[in-house]
């Protein structure tokens, strides 16, 4: 992959950053490269060794084709993560989220929000949902320059139980 200053990337489990500088660390050893990346969700600065850029996952931000992809992949039943403890189960998502793979993201929130249609969610199951929420709200909305808010608010709306109406 092929960066520049400036460019928009993502870093699994901690979503949309800027390629803030490309320095040489000629004090560190060998000389390597560093991609210094600021994640726009809260700021944190990350130093990648640019060696290293495939093994951590760092991706360009999809396209606005896969953006459509997506939303249609959220509409299909979810299948759910193989383990039944919840311990495993939150193990598999936690893994999911770390592959900086969008098609994962969106597989764990349909997964959790297919789950709390039916059932209270623990604490750690309604983390991980508003951290899959978030990764896919930031990286669409920067994509197709939308406001997260009503990108947030589609979600939210593939995910209600439909109507009801008596007669």
């Amino acid at each position: 992959m092929h960066l520049k200053v400036g460019d928009m990337v993502v870093y699994p489990a901690h979503g949309v950053g800027q390629i803030e500088s490309i320095d040489d660390k000629s004090q560190i050893k060998d000389g390597h490269r560093f991609v210094n990346l600021r994640i726009l969700e809260n700021g944190m600065q990350i130093m990648i060794p640019s060696h290293n850029l495939k093994e951590v996952g760092l991706r360009p931000l999809i396209s606005k084709k896969e953006v459509e992809r997506l939303f249609e992949q959220l509409k299909l039943p979810p299948v759910y993560a193989e383990a039944s403890n919840w311990n495993r189960r939150h193990r598999q998502y936690l893994d999911k989220l770390k592959t900086g793979s969008l098609k994962d993201v969106c597989d764990v929130l349909r997964e959790l929000m297919t789950m709390r249609a039916e059932k209270e969610l623990s604490f750690g199951e309604r983390k991980l949902l508003d951290t899959a929420r978030t990764l896919l709200i930031k990286e669409v909305a920067m994509v197709t320059r939308r406001n997260e808010e009503r990108i947030g608010q589609e979600l939210d709306s593939i995910f209600k139980p439909p109507k009801v109406h008596s007669a």
